[in-house]
């Protein structure tokens, strides 16, 4: 069901599917256990904590089946590329792999903490039963006979045994314990403060997913809710409640038994983990293979351009690859979008100084050549680029990498004349702090800038730089070389702008020139630039499918 609206709906649209079976699930399971017979003595003791409590699990279930399939990023690779018959509306749910990824672990914090809290209700209740704290009936069930350690119903056998006692020394307790120890770890790790400047913490307690995982097969083993077993003659619950007395005397009335059930979470878990082992066992297969430096540079700008060859390695414009420097960690990968373009010979990634990692990374190769491991590369939403008559490219500082890429491969289609080119019309923005951020692209949009006019397409490439920020003495600069054929800046015609871009002109524009496409906006920045951009998009859109539409799309690793 999910696969069928992944590839036929909104991302709106899947959201309210998947909440929609959430929400099946919680009420099916609550009514499941609120209504069903065999519960009838355990609701007794528990009350709606019962409920309350598997109601929840179930839906850690659903959740726990599809956590590890958003960051399986071969097989996401794979389905793009299998599925490219299916229309970009299949691929552009794909590119919403972690903020799926986020909202299921977000259910299950929630369900956790809900199914805890009824749990330790439920224990509680079972102690407070156990010393006859509560009616006749609570205290013969909680004191029924144990044969064979399989038919009770309470699971505190004994008045010494107490509800921390329970937790700590039961199958289900400890393994619930650790369970929601790891993942209260997992998800304030995962906060953007963490992960921005401490990455590491981040990246380490994530892998407590392994001992989450883990524990969540185990924690079903406990057996804790038990259910009444049929018997000949069978118990009739709702007959023999108040004769107590009789059970075991009388024919209607046998000593009513009890088991646990039988444990699920696995079969809901087993088949992403055995694809999420064999998407880590692909990528330490990558690992191994060699890598080699074909050209290093350092830019004044703190940028290091990397040129690499790796036998075997096939990219597709705006892909990105995942790097890892073991002399810094031998566990971070760190994910880095290509600037090369498919037809060359090599691929290549431009790194911008922005935290420990990559401060570290540029310092040692400074000194000396390291080992590098690669994986990769994986699908983003540029690869769609060229599926666009029209398209409209937003980098801000060092997400301008996949353009790179994809404007560098539009050189080599030119030159190589490729007739499979459909792309008529590129419109690139780029949203940049520093002057120099713009030195090691400004080469190539020259490049691109000359080859245009030769061919006698100066119309097919709109590109408009702007600078966001810059100082008095700049702004003189300037002004003294306002009368240059080329830009003070980046040596271009285009002249570069000042401020922000004026989106509802830009988009104003782009429609006004092409009143008939189906633009393509892509954009490798912000989240709040996204927002923005998302909201132009569907704006400008006109209601007439005849008219022009545009198409957001967003860079997500």
């Amino acid at each position: 069901i999910l696969l069928f609206w992944v590839m036929t709906s909104s991302w709106l649209d899947l959201q309210v599917v998947w909440m929609a079976i959430n929400i099946f699930l919680f009420l099916w399971f609550y009514f499941f256990y609120d209504l069903g017979d065999q519960f009838f003595y355990t609701r007794h003791i528990l009350g709606s904590a019962l409920a309350w409590a598997r109601a929840p699990a179930a839906v850690l279930n659903f959740n726990c089946l599809l956590i590890l399939l958003p960051v399986c990023r071969n097989l996401l690779s794979l389905i793009r590329g299998s599925f490219m018959c299916c229309g970009r509306t299949m691929r552009k749910q794909l590119d919403k792999n972690i903020s799926f990824h986020k909202l299921v672990a977000y259910m299950i914090g929630l369900m956790t903490a809900v199914h805890t809290i009824a749990h330790f209700l439920n224990v509680e209740w079972y102690y407070n039963s156990r010393l006859g704290k509560y009616d006749d009936l609570s205290m013969a069930l909680s004191s029924l006979d144990d044969s064979g350690n399989t038919t009770f119903l309470n699971p505190i056998r004994s008045t010494t045994t107490t509800p921390t006692l329970l937790v700590f020394t039961s199958v289900a307790g400890i393994t619930g314990v650790i369970i929601t120890l790891s993942l209260i770890l997992i998800i304030t790790s995962s906060m953007e403060v963490i992960r921005r400047s401490y990455f590491e913490v981040f990246w380490f307690t994530h892998h407590l997913f392994i001992v989450f995982f883990a524990g969540l097969v185990i924690h079903g083993a406990g057996r804790i809710v038990r259910s009444q077993t049929t018997t000949n003659p069978p118990h009739n619950a709702t007959f023999c409640k108040d004769r107590i007395d009789d059970w075991g005397k009388i024919q209607e009335c046998p000593v009513p038994q009890f088991a646990g059930g039988f444990p699920q979470t696995w079969m809901w878990v087993i088949g992403p983990m055995i694809l999420y082992v064999c998407e880590r066992l692909l990528r330490f297969i990558r690992y191994m293979q060699t890598v080699k430096y074909r050209k290093i540079v350092i830019r004044p700008s703190k940028v290091l351009e990397l040129q690499l060859v790796k036998n075997g390695f096939k990219m597709d414009v705006g892909q990105y690859v995942f790097l890892n420097c073991p002399a810094i960690s031998q566990l971070e990968w760190h994910p880095f979008t290509m600037t090369s373009a498919p037809e060359e010979d090599f691929f290549s990634v431009h790194i911008r100084s922005v935290g420990d990692w990559t401060q570290k990374l540029i310092s040692i190769v400074e000194q000396w050549l390291i080992l590098m491991g690669v994986d990769g590369p994986f699908g983003t939403a540029s690869e769609d680029v060229f599926d666009y008559e029209v398209a409209m490219l937003v980098g801000a500082g060092i997400g301008v990498t996949p353009f790179a890429s994809i404007l560098k491969s539009i050189w080599y289609k030119f030159k190589d004349s490729n007739p499979k080119l459909r792309t008529r019309k590129i419109y690139f923005y780029w949203l940049c702090r520093e002057t120099h951020a713009f030195e090691w692209f400004a080469d190539l949009l020259q490049l691109l800038e000359r080859e245009m006019e030769e061919r006698g397409m100066g119309s097919f490439l709109t590109y408009k730089l702007y600078l966001t920020g810059w100082d008095q003495s700049h702004a003189n600069h300037v002004m003294v070389h306002a009368d240059a054929d080329t830009d003070v800046v980046t040596g271009l015609k285009q002249k570069t702008n000042y401020g922000r871009p004026n989106w509802d002109k830009e988009f104003e524009q782009v429609r006004k020139e092409n009143p008939t496409s189906v633009v393509g906006t892509f954009l490798c920045g912000p989240a709040v630039l996204a927002t923005v951009l998302s909201k132009k998009c569907v704006k400008y859109t006109d209601v007439d499918p005849r008219k022009t539409k545009f198409y957001f799309n967003k860079e997500n690793f």
